[in-house]
């Protein structure tokens, strides 16, 4: 999950990617297209299907924050397709360099991270296999940098 803060932020550091568009037709501003990207693949959408599954999913407060294209009094995320036209069209070093950009501001307040792993109880995967948890977190800001869901690590399985 991203916070309020983190959503504000990502757009600011996409403003200077240079929009690979034309400019008759564009109905998203490339920040806003951008940060929703990012924002879904930070919360573990993998896929244009899923980015937009994602974004439909914002709240207008999300939306607002993400710069989204005010129309008709709502907030409007851009489809499957424009994120895809988008993603697939952009300078890739530009984006990296945004990207690195944005990480390094956010990971700068904490000195340390905590990380840590559970074994959820009783949730079991299709294969029958126990669902393992990941999360990371500062020790400054208590912001959580990540939390994954995986398989058991073949090493643990040995010493069960």
């Amino acid at each position: 999950m991203l916070s309020a803060k983190q959503m504000r932020s990502l757009p600011a550091f996409f403003a200077d990617v240079p929009d690979p568009r034309r400019s008759q037709g564009r109905r998203h501003p490339l920040p806003a297209v951008l940060a929703i990207a990012a924002g879904a693949v930070l919360c573990g959408a993998r896929g244009y299907k899923a980015i937009a599954a994602w974004a439909k999913d914002l709240g207008q407060a999300a939306r607002a924050r993400f710069g989204c294209r005010y129309r008709h009094g709502r907030y409007e995320v851009p489809s499957r397709t424009r994120i895809r036209d988008v993603l697939t069209r952009v300078d890739p070093d530009a984006l990296d360099q945004a990207l690195q950009g944005w990480n390094a501001q956010m990971a700068a307040a904490d000195e340390g991270l905590a990380i840590d792993g559970k074994t959820m109880c009783n949730a079991i995967d299709a294969e029958g296999r126990q669902t393992h948890i990941l999360g990371v977190v500062g020790h400054q800001t208590q912001i959580c940098h990540t939390q994954k869901k995986s398989p058991r690590c073949p090493s643990m399985a040995a010493m069960s």
